[in-house]
């Protein structure tokens, strides 16, 4: 794997909009970046709009790959997520960025590009609070944020209130949003499962659809080759008229249950204030008894 160069102060980072468009200013993101000491440019597409998406493909390609190609920008980060990554990453040219990485930063839609840049260049992201959130997002979770930027060091001890799948694993860390994980099946993005630790979280999802994804993994083969599993935030769900009968965590409970990885739960990360930034890409060690969880980075 590929680690990106770590920030120091006076580096410039560049925000931008590959997806859905923003409904007001990131001035407190831009003031918190500053405060790290960074620079910051603003793209194009932070102020543009096309329907629902920051400006149109054309736009949000060209805005994109503007900061992939400019030597003096280290770290770029997606300013919301919503629907539109999708529309453009065939158009990206990741050439010069694999000879020379940067942080990509985000989550959601973002997961899109986390599972390119991992699937075709191995180069580590972070998954983690973005502009559009970081006024909402608790202290914790914007320290982890700034940790994982300037290589400081950290990690994730929490206790559970649901029941956890006790083992101790380590692996190379992926995932993300589990709707758009599903979405990278087949393509030239879609991750290597085998042997990792596995992050998913999800947000507006029918709880049957949960279900279905996790069939879709389990079925396809990507739950056998796992190493563990870190569920994070997942929700705002919505249930039919007729019940589904399962709550999100008892629904990959039972989907998990004849596996012999260890499976932790709660973890504070996803459509959550308490957003905790992961490094994508780089290993980690999962230990899990049944309500405490303690996850480190090995490399």
């Amino acid at each position: 794997m590929k680690t990106p160069p770590y920030l120091k102060k006076g580096d410039t980072v560049a925000i931008t909009c590959p997806a859905k468009k923003l409904p007001h200013e990131i001035t407190d993101a831009v003031r918190l970046l500053e405060s790290w000491g960074l620079n910051v440019l603003l793209g194009e597409t932070v102020s543009a709009s096309y329907n629902q998406f920051a400006g149109d493909d054309a736009l949000r390609t060209k805005d994109f790959q503007s900061f992939l190609n400019n030597d003096s920008v280290k770290a770029i980060f997606a300013a919301r997520g919503g629907y539109g990554t999708i529309r453009i990453i065939d158009n990206l040219e990741f050439g010069e960025f694999a000879n020379n990485p940067k942080w990509i930063i985000g989550f959601s839609d973002i997961t899109v590009l986390h599972s390119h840049i991992f699937a075709q260049h191995q180069v580590q992201s972070i998954h983690g609070q973005m502009p559009l959130t970081i006024p909402d997002g608790t202290k914790e979770s914007l320290e982890t944020l700034r940790k994982a930027l300037f290589n400081e060091p950290f990690d994730y001890r929490y206790e559970s209130t649901i029941e956890n799948k006790a083992g101790e694993a380590s692996g190379i860390l992926i995932g993300g949003n589990l709707t758009l994980l599903l979405m990278m099946s087949g393509s030239v993005s879609e991750m290597n499962y085998a042997g990792k630790i596995l992050f998913i979280e999800d947000v507006g999802e029918y709880l049957y659809s949960i279900d279905r994804m996790m069939w879709s993994l389990k079925r396809a083969g990507k739950l056998a080759g796992l190493n563990g599993i870190i569920v994070g935030g997942f929700t705002e769900l919505k249930d039919n008229d007729i019940p589904f009968g399962q709550t999100a965590a008892e629904i990959i409970q039972e989907h998990l249950k004849d596996y012999d990885f260890p499976v932790c739960y709660d973890f504070p990360a996803g459509h959550i204030e308490n957003n905790h930034a992961l490094i994508l890409g780089k290993t980690v060690n999962l230990r899990a008894d049944y309500h405490n969880v303690h996850v480190t980075y090995l490399d």
